[in-house]
């Protein structure tokens, strides 16, 4: 998969991104929200081996660049029944807060429905409001919090929120970088 739009570049991610990947997954501060704050412990290798078998119509792990440089990724799979689960990270904290968030999924959201998708849903943290005011702005309907569902690395309850997107709800944010 390639998506392309200004400086933005969504792309498959490559054997080479591995390493960038695992310094981002080994980052506890990057990882937090998803319930590892001491990062994940996995090598490029681990990584490189658990993307071997992802395909478009399968799963994929997208790396998302701007101005040529990675900032973070993203990915998606396939659930059955036209449904897709994605989620994000802008990882690099200099690109967080800027728009592009917003921007980034509307384009991935915007291929997803093309590819014949007809619902995507995600969760994410509870305490992640950033990401629920943009799931919201895109359209997402949160179908559910999850009260104490889970356990991070340290032990800590962590609750989620659930969400949703259809077409027809689907507020494509896709021409609003950096607004």
């Amino acid at each position: 998969m390639l998506i392309e739009q200004g400086d933005i570049c969504i792309r498959n991610v490559e054997k080479a991104d591995c390493v960038q990947l695992a310094a981002w997954w080994n980052d506890g501060s990057v990882m937090a929200h998803a319930g590892f704050p001491l990062g994940l412990n996995t090598t490029a290798e681990k990584i490189e081996a658990q993307l071997a078998g992802n395909s478009d119509e399968t799963a994929r792990v997208l790396m998302i660049e701007y101005r040529g440089e990675p900032i973070g990724e993203m990915n998606y799979r396939n659930l059955g029944g036209k449904t897709a689960e994605l989620g994000i990270k802008i990882c690099d904290p200099a690109y967080q807060e800027k728009g592009l968030g917003r921007v980034i999924l509307s384009l991935l959201i915007r291929r997803l429905f093309s590819m014949g998708y007809e619902k995507i849903v995600l969760d994410t943290n509870r305490t992640n409001t950033r990401a629920q005011h943009v799931y919201e702005l895109l359209g997402f309907q949160k179908l559910r919090v999850n009260e104490n569902a889970w356990q991070d690395q340290l032990g800590r309850w962590q609750s989620s929120v659930d969400y949703e997107l259809t077409p027809e709800r689907f507020a494509d944010r896709a021409g609003q970088a950096g607004d």
